[in-house]
């Protein structure tokens, strides 16, 4: 399965709660921070929810 590295790109600061949480479910802390999943459907559904607030990239 590949994987896929999240980077926090902006401040969940001022936006709505199930953003925030979508946020600390990837494991995202604060801006700059970088993780990386597997690709799965889950994480995919979860990356386009804030896809405002983070980049992607193949990893």
């Amino acid at each position: 399965m590949s994987k896929i590295k999240v980077k926090q790109v902006k401040s969940a600061i001022k936006r709505p709660q199930d953003q925030k949480r979508t946020l600390e479910a990837l494991g995202l802390r604060k801006i700059g921070h970088v993780v990386e999943h597997d690709t799965t459907p889950s994480i995919l559904g979860m990356i386009n929810k804030v896809k405002h607030l983070v980049s992607t990239e193949e990893a």
